[in-house]
């Protein structure tokens, strides 16, 4: 149990985490002229140098030796750095081409990606409160898609690549630094190459429009790293349920920097897409925090049961008790019914009985 001052931190850090990847699209045009591809480029390089320096000073490389040893991790880290470098190139692309309300909707319609992937890749069972705001979500892309007159490519993009990217540091599972250090050096070395290449091409900026553009240039690494950390800080201190609110914090500022500070239009058919998206979402966090509480009160009732206390503190092996919840609530895990534990509670209700 996290202690009252640690979640007030933690909740800093998430607030602090999302705010910067709201407030981002006010820095992508600092980097002009510099096209996208440079700027991505650069991202990549710098990235790697300030992680580097951060495991140098926390001396945290014990994992690398690890991670070599295992060429499946090893292929899904290259995995995630494909679809995160797709994903960082498109949006610093619609940023700095005007497309800022169209890049936080992909933001916003992420969630309802992630949950119909686990539906379709994972096999996972849907709530009909799921269903309702998945359903909700599609018929706001195609309100969208006849707005635009196009499908909203842009959004689409960002939100199934950084869901596909979630889904495959998921089955990595190591920490946020050290994701991101192994997933740039990936991303270095073609980087690197395409930078020289500008250079000897004579059409690089780093540098052609002065220190103050180089400096911003390399700050990118910065910017790529920060609030990464924040959220590695504040996810190990709130709930998984208040990491889930803070995130639509990103895109609300996205979204309102887009109309109130890059002045883009938003027509009525766009209005009332965002108004489902919202709709979905506002569907979505309900049915997650009902279910939050819910899973929390069934295992406040199991603790307090009697024979689970005198069946001692070891219950959790005796019910094999899952980690998503009690009994394996949502797991679909059931009971263990049959070994020694088992046998010996039962013995303790028949003598109950005959007393």
């Amino acid at each position: 149990m996290k202690s009252d001052g640690e979640q007030r931190a933690g909740l800093l850090y998430g607030i602090g985490a999302y705010g910067m990847w709201g407030l981002v699209p006010l820095f992508w045009p600092l980097l002009k002229p510099s096209g996208a591809m440079e700027i991505l480029a650069h991202r990549m390089v710098w990235s790697l140098a300030f992680v580097g320096i951060a495991l140098l000073v926390l001396k945290r490389w014990g994992w690398v030796r690890e991670l070599l040893r295992q060429p499946r991790k090893l292929g899904l880290i290259a995995v995630a750095a494909t679809v995160i470098t797709v994903n960082w190139g498109v949006y610093i692309w619609a940023v700095n081409s005007g497309h800022v309300v169209e890049a936080s909707l992909g933001y916003f319609i992420n969630p309802l990606v992630t949950i119909a992937m686990g539906v379709l890749l994972l096999k996972e069972r849907l709530r009909p409160m799921q269903w309702a705001a998945v359903g909700t979500g599609f018929a706001a892309v195609l309100v969208l898609a006849i707005g635009y007159g196009q499908p909203p490519w842009i959004s689409l993009t960002l939100a199934f690549s950084f869901a596909t990217y979630g889904l495959v540091k998921k089955k990595v599972n190591i920490g946020g630094l050290e994701s991101l250090a192994a997933e740039t050096a990936i991303q270095f070395l073609p980087a690197l190459g395409f930078l020289l290449w500008l250079g000897a091409d004579g059409s690089a900026t780093f540098g052609a429009h002065g220190a103050g553009h180089a400096a911003l240039l390399a700050a990118t690494g910065v910017v790529t790293a920060v609030p990464l950390v924040c959220f590695g800080a504040a996810a190990i201190r709130v709930p998984l349920s208040t990491l889930g609110l803070l995130q639509y914090l990103a895109p609300v500022f996205q979204f309102l920097l887009g109309v109130a500070y890059f002045h883009e239009s938003m027509p009525p058919e766009r209005w009332a897409g965002f108004a489902l998206v919202w709709l979905a979402l506002t569907c979505l966090t309900w049915d997650a925090l009902r279910t939050a509480r819910r899973t929390k009160a069934e295992a406040e009732s199991l603790a307090a049961q009697p024979e689970a206390r005198q069946a001692g503190p070891q219950s959790a092996d005796e019910l094999k008790i899952s980690p998503s919840g009690v009994g394996g609530a949502g797991s679909g895990a059931e009971p263990r019914r049959h070994g020694p534990a088992t046998a010996l509670v039962r013995q303790r209700r028949r003598t109950r009985r005959r007393r």
